[in-house]
């Protein structure tokens, strides 16, 4: 009886044994599936973190090159050298050259001042503000005349650059089709970038001209898109294509803004313009009634503080009917 029973706990002490080694020979165990389980969510979890860790680097790098060209968009509103309005306004001229019309500016007025009886003093005066304000106010319509040309041809770069990007082309082979096909001031601009990366700069550095030479938000919006695509990669066409989209809904504001505001401006242009006006008629009317105006002390002195009075007025209206966006 008692080998009987032996023999019985043999046997079952081998099943035993057999039942649980044999399956995890054969590779079937549930702490196998466990095991294999466990290691792939860990390689799961790491390659979310190795995703995580890549859009964080990502995210860095684009946050980092919008803060330098909004830094660098604030400098180039703040500090323009005048070399540089120069080019902006279109013209090819040197800054020495300029200073020295300016001073040819303010002898010509001094000289017709003087001309026509005004004190030397008062004369040197009316001069010299003469030959600085008149060509920086022409300068300044002239440099807002060339920028809106800029603006108006840039959405139209900006869709020939994703055409040729669509169809194949590389990013430098595009802009050479702008730079040969585009309008002016576009044409140049391009070219300048081209001439950079023929020196061996990269791209990055040369679309960093375009800036350079004119600082404006749109062309701080292009810069950018082709920055983060040179350092963190993406669609370029599609990046561009929301540019040229952008692009096209901000000058559309532009103008509409301006329809909206021609109205007040036409009455700022009115009212500045009123005492010229009434200057002129009543010296018609009466040819003798405004000449102490402009052959005595005191008359100079109530006409230089009209001036002053009406450049505020004129700058005060100025800044009320403009808009900037």
């Amino acid at each position: 009886m008692e080998v009987l029973l032996y023999a019985i706990l043999a046997i079952v002490g081998v099943g035993a044994a057999g039942f649980a080694l044999i399956p995890s020979l054969a590779g079937s165990s549930r702490a196998d599936k466990r095991m294999k389980a466990l290691q792939g969510d860990i390689q799961a979890n790491r390659r979310n973190a190795d995703a995580v860790r890549t859009r964080d680097t990502r995210r860095k790098q684009i946050q980092d090159t919008l803060k330098a060209q909004n830094d660098a968009l604030g400098k180039a509103r703040k500090n323009v050298p005048l070399q540089d309005q120069i080019y902006q306004a279109g013209m090819k001229i040197q800054a020495k050259t300029w200073i020295r019309n300016q001073i040819i500016v303010g002898i010509v007025l001094a000289l017709v001042c003087f001309l026509l009886q005004v004190d030397w003093y008062f004369a040197l005066v009316f001069g010299a503000a003469g030959g600085y304000l008149l060509p920086k106010f022409w300068m300044g319509r002239r440099r807002k005349k060339h920028q809106a040309a800029y603006l108006d041809e840039l959405p139209n770069a900006v869709e020939a650059i994703v055409r040729g990007v669509k169809s194949g082309l590389p990013l430098n082979d595009s802009m050479r089709l702008v730079a040969k096909e585009a309008k002016e001031p576009i044409k140049t601009e391009f070219q300048k970038v081209l001439d950079q990366q023929t020196m061996g700069k990269s791209t990055g550095e040369a679309i960093q001209t375009l800036f350079d030479r004119m600082p404006l938000p749109e062309v701080n919006f292009f810069v950018v898109v082709i920055t983060v695509q040179q350092q963190a990669g993406g669609n370029l066409s599609e990046a561009l294509g929301n540019l040229a989209r952008v692009l096209r809904n901000r000058k559309k504001m532009k103008q509409k803004i301006k329809a909206m505001s021609s109205e007040a401006k036409a009455s700022a242009g009115i009212i500045g313009s009123l005492p010229f006006i009434v200057a002129i008629l009543v010296t018609l009317t009466t040819p003798t009634y405004m000449v102490p105006m402009f052959t005595t002390t005191i008359g100079l002195v109530w006409l230089a503080i009209a001036a002053i009075m009406m450049s505020i007025g004129v700058w005060i209206m100025a800044k009320m009917v403009s808009f900037d966006f």
